[in-house]
């Protein structure tokens, strides 16, 4: 691997912010924040062998956020030069003074302020160039293509290398340095490959795809295993069909399930836990899933996906059980959102941070095969279509496709089918988790079992 093809060094970054920093103390800022970035990439797609897009991204960005007490002005700038920059500091002043006072705005508390920036290995870069971006590509559609006859057209292949990196800096009652004033920053990288094709003739082709990505490239599934598997997921859906509608347990495929994951941190995020627009409203100590359940979130994963030494805010993170036996231990708060809850940040600006959600009833040979057993006759759930869910009520319902499954093993596709139920029922109502882990994004999950929903068939 070279080095990151970034046009400012960290030592830039520094001077631009701490520049920032002083010219808002000058005016009279009470407190200022600022952060500069810088992130580019390569985007590259192919269909039937063919280029269909070559993209470089390339961006950059310093913001300001200045407090005069309790108010609060926020400007962006991508212009890095001086004259610029006093603008946007000018700009974020100007707005702090005619914006309302807010009791809860301003920096962090002191001793909430992260001390330590602990090395996650977090940027790998990829100094692919467009030319095997594309072969990469042509191999992952290739192998979809030559698996099977029954394979006839493709959406493209893409490769994707994207890189970043910023620093961020504190100024708290005049002081750039000192006792609980953050400064900080650390590159990062996300690289990826996917495929999609589709299987069939007529009025049953059917549509699949597969991806992998990872931070450092050389940890990216093979282009033909990634083709292969898209090519057999299409192929396994030709033929669905609709089914009767009913009411009968459903099975989550672990990259779905990852859906539900978040749709528990949505209801359990500081903003929509103070404006009381979540399903779980006051659930701290309260059971909201079944007693064998728990949520882990840990930001020190080497390598991981949502791994951070500290949040969007500076402020410090750790790892914590966020859910025990089904019950709420903590919420998903930043700073802002903490204060209006009358509670602590929990180091969540930004998000949550590589969470698990595991069950203790799991063994390690509940792969999907075992999940199908202890489905024994329901719906394995593979697509999902729509954004039919509430989270204010909690109620859900949602297009889908998968299999219908008989004794344990999968006796056909189906499609154009509805399922639907309540969140608050379904986490619930969770009977099993498998142990065939997947991570989406920042959240990994094996397939979800649910005791019962509603689908809505022919």
């Amino acid at each position: 691997m070279t080095n990151a093809a970034f046009q400012y060094p960290t030592d830039r970054f520094q001077q631009l912010v701490r520049d920032a920093l002083q010219h808002a103390r000058a005016l009279g800022a009470t407190e200022a924040a600022a952060e500069a970035s810088e992130g580019y990439g390569l985007s590259v797609s192919v269909r039937h062998r063919a280029l269909e897009t070559v993209e470089r991204n390339r961006d950059k960005s310093l913001g300001v956020t200045v407090y005069l007490g309790q108010r609060r002005g926020h400007a962006v700038t991508s212009d890095f030069g001086q004259a610029a920059l006093r603008q946007t500091v000018q700009a974020a002043y100007d707005i702090a003074r005619f914006t309302a006072q807010d009791p809860e705005a301003g920096l962090p508390d002191a001793q909430d302020i992260a001390q330590e920036t602990p090395e996650l290995d977090l940027m790998h870069a990829w100094s692919i160039s467009p030319e095997d971006a594309a072969a990469l590509a042509r191999r992952a559609e290739d192998s979809a293509l030559g698996t099977s006859q029954r394979v006839t057209n493709s959406e493209g292949a893409s490769v994707s290398a994207q890189h970043s990196h910023f620093w961020s800096a504190h100024m708290r009652e005049g002081a750039l340095e000192g006792p609980g004033v953050f400064a900080g920053g650390y590159a990062s990288s996300r690289h990826g490959l996917s495929v999609a094709v589709i299987a069939g003739q007529g009025d049953s082709m059917q549509r699949d795809g597969w991806y992998t990505s990872m931070r450092n490239p050389a940890q990216l599934a093979s282009p033909e295993a990634v083709g292969r598997y898209a090519a057999e997921r299409a192929l396994a859906r030709v033929g669905a069909t609709k089914m009767a509608t009913m009411a009968c347990p459903v099975l989550f495929e672990a990259p779905l399930a990852a859906g539900l994951l978040g749709s528990l941190v949505h209801a359990l995020s500081g903003t929509a836990l103070y404006r009381r627009t979540t399903f779980l409203p006051d659930s701290m100590g309260q059971q909201v899933l079944a007693p064998h359940l728990q949520v882990d979130e840990d930001p020190f994963v080497v390598q991981g996906k949502g791994s951070v030494p500290f949040d969007d805010e500076g402020v410090r993170v750790a790892p914590r059980q966020v859910i025990c036996d089904g019950r709420v231990q903590g919420y998903f708060l930043s700073t802002y959102s903490a204060r209006k809850l009358g509670l602590r940040t929990t180091g969540n600006a930004g998000g949550s941070h590589n969470l698990v959600w595991r069950s203790r009833l799991t063994q390690p040979d509940d792969d999907l095969p075992s999940m199908l057993r202890k489905l024994h006759r329901g719906l394995l759930v593979t697509e999902l279509m729509g954004q039919g869910v509430n989270p204010i009520t909690g109620d859900y319902s949602r297009g889908a496709a998968g299999y219908w499954v008989e004794n344990g093993c999968i006796a056909y596709p189906v499609q154009e089918i509805t399922i639907a139920g309540n969140l608050r029922d379904m986490l619930a109502q969770v009977v099993a988790i498998g142990a065939d882990v997947y991570t989406m994004g920042a959240k990994s999950t094996g397939s979800v079992l649910i005791e019962r929903m509603k689908v809505a068939g022919s």
